[in-house]
């Protein structure tokens, strides 16, 4: 029974993905939004449930310390209604490698309850693992270029893993020009 609501939650959070990838690739002004479907050809996608129980003390304790995702796109579902996600708006130092800064990575935080439990699910959209990282061609076109280098997705991950969720060091700076 997990599997197959799993499996069917999957399925339609691709969809969601098919259709924000096509918006977004309007909105960078992709003349072929096949550039911006390519890099996430097959959607590889991974899920991460969390629990966080009530906390008497909510307010001296994270549930999760700021960090950015190192995915393209992230889905989240609040499974049982508790709010606790926190996101950091101010000064917008994340920007995402492939739309060369146009979209943000945006650093975010969970808060525990201090009554409620909280149950979360959050879809990761990853890049294909053969993908370079970096902007896409035709972002950097004419007077534009390239904000950020680029770099394969292993090597990508690895300094992503290296961060320890630490969004006030983000992994991004690394790359920009």
């Amino acid at each position: 029974m997990c599997r197959s609501s799993v499996d069917r939650y999957s399925v339609e959070a691709a969809r969601v993905v098919s259709c924000l990838l096509r918006f977004m690739a309007a909105d960078m002004g992709l003349e072929q939004p096949e550039s911006l479907f390519q890099v996430f050809r097959g959607q590889p996608q991974n899920i991460k449930v969390t629990y966080y129980p009530p906390c008497a003390q909510a307010g001296k304790v994270l549930g999760l310390s700021p960090h950015t995702d190192a995915c393209g796109l992230t889905l989240l579902l609040h499974v049982n209604g508790v709010q606790g996600l926190q996101m950091r708006t101010d000064d917008g130092k994340w920007l995402a490698i492939l739309s060369n800064g146009r979209y943000r990575s945006v650093e975010h935080r969970v808060l525990v309850n201090p009554n409620k439990e909280r149950i979360a699910a959050a879809m990761f959209h990853q890049v294909c693992p053969d993908t370079t990282v970096g902007p896409l061609p035709e972002l950097v076109k004419g007077d534009a270029g390239p904000r950020f280098k680029s770099v394969s997705h292993a090597d990508f991950m690895k300094r992503f893993v290296s961060t320890n969720l630490d969004g006030r060091r983000s992994h991004l700076d690394h790359y920009r020009i």
